[in-house]
């Protein structure tokens, strides 16, 4: 569950960045689709920490 909360808090972060920068729709889905990956990692290794703590 925390992987699917960070995949969709990556995008909307990486979509809202691209359109504070200025980028055109293809850079505001290259931002999104990125952070949207680089969260769902770190969600992964916070869910496993989680998992292994408890």
């Amino acid at each position: 569950m925390i992987i699917i909360a960070t995949l969709v808090l990556g995008g909307l972060y990486g979509f809202v960045r691209a359109r504070r920068l200025n980028g055109n729709r293809a850079d505001q889905v290259q931002y999104a689709l990125a952070f949207a990956l680089a969260f769902a990692i770190i969600g992964l290794l916070l869910t496993v920490f989680i998992d292994r703590m408890v």
